[in-house]
Order: structure tokens, then C-alpha cells, then sequence
């Protein structure tokens, strides 16, 4: 396995890495549960929430100078409507939101993960913000897409302290692989409570 080499971003200074931190989420996120039919305009569009936030945090994990697994942050107030609303009785400007985490499969389970949560937990405390928190898609067991060998994220994100609540939830829309437009689907919330 090469080298791989941990690098924590901020602002504009994700902006060499943008085309292949795009084609990472497209990669990673076409996979169950998310089964996401992304494309590179959307991409661009979306990434430039944390271009323009200059207290963004992207940590990036590299091998051989390649983007293999990328994870976001930034302080709540500046990220896009949908997912400020749930909080908006609260004070925000103490929230830090994470983003998302994508790593390509053949990299997972190389403690990489690991650092993602702490570098963007750090970023949250320097920014004076004192809880962290992400949404994760909802899928029915049901559901036709859903590979035998799933296992869903929440006893890692148990592990790194996160709970889930069900009572805080949002919807986003995107396109499914199967799908030929947009549709909403279920946001449900984890939080966390930083030791200052």
C-alpha cells in the first residue's frame, strides 16, 4: 500500500483540488445509500460553498499526489438553507456542520476516518463552536437497491461519540441512479458535544 498523506485545507485552498475531490464524491456516492447520479456542474457548484467560506475546513487524503478520500466542514451559519433550518430555534453560530466523508474502498479501514473527524473537530473548536453535527440518508430496509452486504455507518459513528436524532431531519434532492429526475429524500441528524 503507498504512502497516503493527510492535509488540512481551508477556503481557496481547496481550489487545486476541486475537480478531483468532485469526481471522488461521484465515485464514492453512486454507491448504496446514497446511490447518487452526480455530475461534474452540480459538483463544482456545491464545492464552492467552502471555496467562498474562508472557515471551511477540507481535509484531503492523498496517495501518489491523487485525492483518494476528502472530508468537509464548515461553520453552520454559511452553509446552504436545508441544512440550517432544522437548527433554526438555536444559536448556530456555536454549530460546526460536517459536510460529508468520502474515501475510496480500497483506502477504508486504514485509520484514515480517524483523522477526519479529529482535524474537522478541531477546526470547530477554533472557530468557538462547541457542538458538531452531520445528516446522514434514511433508507428503508426495503429498499430494491440495497446490496446483502450492507452494513450502515452508525456503530462507527457511535464509536467517535455521534448520536442520532431522530427528531431533527431535513430533505435534499438529487437524482438516483434509477431515477430520471430529482426526488427528496430524508435527512436524519448527528450530533455531537465537544469537550472545550
Amino acid at each position: 500500500m503507498p504512502s497516503i498523506e493527510i492535509k488540512t485545507l481551508k477556503g481557496k485552498m481547496i481550489l487545486p483540488f476541486i475537480e478531483q475531490i468532485a469526481n471522488l464524491r461521484i465515485t464514492v456516492f453512486k454507491d448504496y445509500p446514497y446511490c447518487y447520479d452526480g455530475d461534474m456542474a452540480y459538483e463544482s457548484e456545491y464545492l464552492q460553498t467552502y471555496t467562498n467560506c474562508e472557515e471551511s475546513t477540507i481535509v484531503i487524503a492523498l496517495s501518489n499526489q491523487c485525492v483518494i478520500g476528502a472530508s468537509t466542514a464548515i461553520p453552520l451559519e454559511f452553509e446552504v438553507d436545508a441544512f440550517k433550518k432544522p437548527f433554526e430555534k438555536e444559536n448556530i453560530k456555536k454549530i460546526f456542520y460536517l459536510g460529508e466523508s468520502v474515501l475510496l474502498r480500497e483506502f477504508r479501514g486504514k485509520n484514515i476516518y480517524r483523522h477526519f473527524f479529529h482535524e474537522r473537530e478541531k477546526a470547530a473548536l477554533h472557530h468557538g463552536c462547541n457542538r458538531t453535527t452531520f445528516c446522514a440518508v434514511e433508507r428503508p430496509a426495503s429498499n430494491t437497491l440495497r446490496p446483502l452486504n450492507y452494513y450502515p455507518l452508525d456503530a462507527i459513528w457511535n464509536h467517535f461519540k455521534y448520536e442520532k436524532n431522530n427528531g431533527r431531519y431535513t430533505y435534499f434532492y438529487w437524482k438516483d441512479i434509477h431515477e430520471t429526475v430529482e426526488t427528496a429524500k430524508r435527512m436524519v441528524y448527528w450530533e455531537k458535544t465537544l469537550a472545550e
